[in-house]
């Protein structure tokens, strides 16, 4: 999981990060102080590359290194999508509406209703940048509202006629 924490403590989920990822790509060649937290719920290997090694044009008609710099143009990519997706969600002015909106890009990701997430209550809350009460709040709200049905982080979203 990649975090961020402020000076008062207060910890922001950037991502969380599936096995294989990579993480920290636009820092290598910022030169700047990294202020981010990696943490890893289970084993796991980190590989660290040389960005000038990997840039280098002295290996360009080596195909294992094309393949491989393009697999990390692609995970650029798409960490850039996951980024878009997580402002969108955090423009939302209202803790209910940021929960609709990640919920709702959750279910067209999984193409169903129903469907898991990979955050915990205060991992969500974290991610949304809301207070864990008032989230569950909203969740109790949106479930009296039969709006969506949600135990632990499993959801299911009810589609309402309108």
């Amino acid at each position: 999981m990649l975090t961020q924490e402020d000076i008062w403590g207060h910890r922001s989920i950037i991502n969380k990060l599936p096995a294989g990822n990579t993480f920290a790509e636009p820092f290598a060649t910022a030169k700047v102080p990294l202020n981010l937290s990696i943490e890893a719920h289970e084993d796991c290997l980190v590989i660290l590359f040389k960005l000038d090694k990997l840039l280098s044009l002295d290996y360009l008609t080596d195909p294992t290194h094309n393949k491989l710099v393009k697999n990390l143009v692609n995970v650029l990519v798409k960490k850039a999508f996951n980024l878009n997706a997580k402002i969108s969600h955090m423009n939302k002015r209202s803790t209910r509406e940021k929960l609709l909106s990640y919920l709702s890009s959750q279910s067209q990701k999984n193409n169903n209703l129903e469907f898991d997430i990979p955050f915990d209550r205060q991992q969500l809350a974290d991610y949304l940048g809301v207070e864990r009460s008032a989230m569950s709040v909203e969740l109790s709200k949106l479930q009296k509202d039969g709006i969506l049905k949600t135990k632990r982080n499993h959801f299911k979203i009810n589609m309402i006629e309108k």
